[in-house]
């Protein structure tokens, strides 16, 4: 009887969170799906009934829209390329807290490399927008101060994407440097003094101890970045448009242009489509980190 009535008690706290699930995700999402096989437009969100099934044919399209594939592709090269350089500046700045820093600095260069991570990405791309004009930017107008003159940064497509990277990096290292931080802390100094007793370098050091020990940490920095990373809309939104010739253009945003013309059924393909890759994503991480 006891512990029917344990049983039921917690399922009354279980009940909201679960009727927040079905209402908030499941249920979208498994609207988003069916909806990826009809032909459904936004002029006919009154009239349901007359949506007719098309089967695979707006995933079949997918592989045939020249702006998704290069959507793809850019947030591939984002990914791939933002993911090892947010991880490895917060792992830099919080073995550098960690090590040599007191306890007042450090507290303010804390508070400092983690405050964009919490401001409001908006007002972050806004503003890097301002820095990287070709005329009036702040970093042309320090490049021409010693002789160079500094591209179009966000016109150009050959830098346009690397712009939003760094930016991306800059707002994002912060908090793998809080977590990575905390798990430093964490690291017995008995197994460094060993290691320096027994004539271990720092170099040394830091790739037979400090990596091994982070590794749990590291596996949970990269799952959660890489989630978001993918799904980057933000960015490129408020900072090129996804231009210029679609360079900047990524699997979120091309999808939210979808949606914005009205094309319901295509952009719930496109976005689940999004959707399974970053599920096997995670899931491969997790297996193949928790493998070694």
């Amino acid at each position: 009887m006891m512990r029917a009535r344990g049983a039921g008690l917690g399922w009354v706290f279980v009940l909201p969170f679960l009727l927040m699930f079905v209402v908030f995700y499941l249920g979208p999402l498994l609207a988003g799906l069916g909806m990826s096989f009809t032909d459904i437009r936004s002029t006919d969100v009154n009239s349901l009934l007359e949506v007719d099934p098309v089967g695979l044919d707006n995933y079949l399209r997918l592989a045939d829209d020249e702006a998704m594939i290069k959507a793809a592709v850019n947030t591939a090269i984002f990914v791939v390329t933002c993911l090892p350089l947010t991880i490895g500046l917060g792992l830099a700045a919080a073995v550098a807290l960690n090590s040599g820093i007191s306890r007042l600095p450090a507290a303010f260069f804390r508070l400092g490399y983690y405050l964009p991570h919490i401001t409001s990405i908006i007002g972050v791309a806004v503003a890097w927008k301002f820095l990287l004009e070709p005329e009036a930017g702040l970093v042309n107008r320090l490049l021409g101060l010693v002789g160079l003159d500094g591209p179009a940064w966000l016109q150009d497509q050959s830098t346009a994407l690397p712009s939003i990277i760094v930016m991306t990096a800059w707002r994002g290292f912060g908090f793998d440097m809080v977590v990575f931080l905390a798990a430093l802390q964490g690291i017995p100094r008995e197994l460094y003094e060993a290691a320096e007793v027994d004539g271990a370098g720092r170099w040394s050091r830091f790739w037979s101890i400090t990596v091994p020990q982070l590794r749990p940490v590291i596996l949970f920095c990269t799952v959660y970045s890489s989630t978001g990373f993918l799904q980057f809309l933000e960015e490129p939104l408020v900072m090129t448009g996804g231009g210029p010739l679609n360079s900047t253009l990524s699997a979120s945003l091309a999808i939210w242009k979808q949606f914005g013309v009205g094309n319901y059924g295509y952009a719930s393909a496109a976005a689940t489509v999004l959707f399974t890759v970053i599920v096997a994503l995670a899931v491969l991480q997790l297996r193949v980190g928790r493998s070694r």
